[in-house]
């Protein structure tokens, strides 16, 4: 996707996290590609190029990350494998597997707590 694409669909995708309902939230990566009327191929992997865009600049601003507000559709209440890895690349979670799941439920709570 191209960066101003990606751009775009990241002013969209924090547009419906900040506008959605707390009951709402979090919302799967599915429901996020739906409402933003997202049509394959790729559906989910432009939401999550959003995404981590949106980690990127939430970091940059010493904001909770949004992206925290998104979870797979898994059953587990946590975001993809690829939301962790970001989240430790940009130092925001230690590199610790076992410490991720406390501390994105920290992470959660902050953005819900920001919008």
């Amino acid at each position: 996707m191209r960066s101003a694409d990606v751009d775009a669909l990241a002013r969209q995708v924090r547009a419906l996290l900040m506008q959605a309902p707390a009951n709402a939230l979090p919302m799967t990566y599915q429901h996020v590609a739906n409402a933003l009327g997202l049509t394959p191929p790729r559906t989910i992997a432009r939401a999550a190029q959003a995404l981590e865009q949106l980690m990127d600049e939430d970091v940059a601003a010493g904001r909770p990350m949004i992206a925290a507000l998104v979870i797979s559709r898994r059953g587990d209440d946590i975001p993809a494998t690829g939301f962790f890895e970001k989240a430790v690349a940009l130092g925001r979670f230690p590199d610790d597997p076992d410490q991720h799941r406390h501390r994105y439920m920290e992470e959660r709570a902050q953005a819900l707590r920001a919008r």
